[in-house]
């Protein structure tokens, strides 16, 4: 019987780089990327923040709320492009050049 481990190391060869061809396609350009999520204001001027991250690295969501007397609160809504009571917006690139 001949040896197979030859065959076996040209295999997995041949399948690690299909995943990286795999993987290198599925990657999201963050250039190409007008949101990364969405931003709601609720009635007392709370704004929430969900957003998730791109491919291809592990899939992550969060959610984050800032106040009305939240030191960074301003910095938020000028980066959304304003936002008012009720309004949802995207949140993440390109959104604050509006």
């Amino acid at each position: 019987m001949s040896d197979v481990r030859p065959l076996v190391l040209l295999l997995a060869a041949a399948l690690a780089t299909a995943a990286v061809a795999t993987a290198a396609a599925q990657e999201v350009r963050w250039e190409d990327v007008e949101s990364i999520g969405v931003a709601v204001m609720d009635r007392d001027g709370v704004i929430t923040l969900r957003i998730r991250s791109l491919p291809p690295g592990p899939i992550a969501e969060g959610e984050f709320r800032y106040a009305p007397n939240d030191p960074r609160y301003e910095e938020i809504v000028k980066h959304l492009g304003g936002i008012s009571p009720g309004q949802t917006n995207p949140s993440g690139r390109g959104v604050d050049s509006k």
